[in-house]
């Protein structure tokens, strides 16, 4: 009786170690996919446990069975490390492997560059042809202007409020999430400008986010915006028009009727955004200004510059008097298109 059971013991300890032998040496460590196409997208939710995790990844082919994957999970005590979101998977990997890359919060998303300057529509644009949201969804949440009315209490859009960034968002993102992400994109790094540097007494938030906008349009390079800033300001004080190239752009955008040059005739469009014909700021933004130009607009330069022309370079020269400017067009005028500022 002793001997059978001696024998039993003996059977048991050689099935566990060959169990265990299949379990380390085969099953986690045999890469596998069997996704059903070249990538298989799987959502893990919150507060998900272990075997949910596991039977989700094994239905979808991402591992060959769920045991020996939730097991694993246990045995390192990686169980309540994993992290929720969505995960593409495309290629054959271990048991570990995609325990790895779910506590590192490896999630799929999809990323989008906004460059500063961009009009509201051109930006929703660019994130539709990125994939995330239908354009037409985005351009009806940009008329959600309660999104920044402790901003702008008279905002009829968004337009300004978007701010530029590098984001990153999921396949299924809807486009008010979207545009909410960057509208708080903005309140955060406006909020942070606006505590180092406090708003001027005499202006308020729209003023400085439709001032900065002409300030990103009118330069390219970073030192010249706070003197560009102070030129714009200087004539706001005087009542002199901004006469501003990009303000008259701007309304032949919203029109449709932009053919990507700015004609002689345009110079007279009946538009309250033709600073050429109207003193003081347009209306609101006309683009989404990113920090520097809000910084400039924040802190100008202080100086008694009224006018300023392109050097063709990406440079301006600036002028005190209208005359002194008027010489510095022709000279440069000679030379290519210039800014009639």
């Amino acid at each position: 009786m002793l001997r059978w059971l001696l024998r039993l013991i003996l059977l048991s300890c050689i099935i566990s170690c060959a169990a265990a032998w299949w379990w380390v040496r085969v099953e986690l460590a045999t890469p596998y996919y069997g996704g059903g196409g070249t990538e298989t997208f799987v959502d893990i939710p919150r507060r998900s446990g272990t075997g949910v995790i596991g039977n989700l990844l094994a239905n979808a082919g991402i591992i060959r069975h769920a045991l020996p994957f939730v097991l694993y999970l246990r045995w390192t005590g990686a169980a309540t490390r994993l992290q929720a979101g969505e995960y593409r998977f495309s290629t054959p990997a271990t048991p570990p492997q995609i325990a790895d890359r779910l506590i590192r919060g490896d999630t799929y998303y999809i990323s989008v560059t906004v460059p500063e300057g961009l009009t509201a529509q051109e930006t929703v644009e660019l994130i539709a042809s990125a994939g995330l949201s239908k354009l037409p969804e985005l351009l009806e949440a940009l008329s959600n202007s309660d999104m920044v009315k402790d901003l702008d209490p008279k905002a009829a859009n968004l337009e300004g409020y978007l701010f530029p960034e590098t984001y990153h968002f999921g396949r299924r993102v809807t486009a008010e999430a979207v545009v909410k992400t960057m509208v708080n994109q903005f309140h955060l790094q406006f909020g942070r400008l606006l505590t180092a540097t406090p708003m001027p007494p005499e202006w308020n938030c729209a003023g400085i986010v439709t001032l900065a906008s002409m300030i990103e349009k009118e330069v390219k390079t970073e030192s010249e915006r706070p003197l560009v800033a102070s030129v714009l300001i200087n004539r706001l004080r005087v009542g002199m028009p901004l006469a501003c190239d990009p303000t008259i752009i701007y309304a032949l955008k919203v029109s449709g009727s932009y053919d990507g040059n700015l004609h002689k005739a345009d110079l007279a469009l009946q538009s309250p955004y033709n600073s050429y014909l109207h003193a003081g700021l347009p209306p609101g933004p006309i683009s989404n200004p990113g920090l520097a130009s809000l910084r400039a607009a924040l802190s100008p330069a202080h100086s008694d510059y009224f006018y300023y022309v392109s050097r063709n370079d990406g440079t301006h020269q600036f002028s005190k008097d209208f005359r002194t400017h008027l010489n510095w067009v022709l000279h440069y005028q000679k030379r290519g298109m210039h800014s009639r500022n």
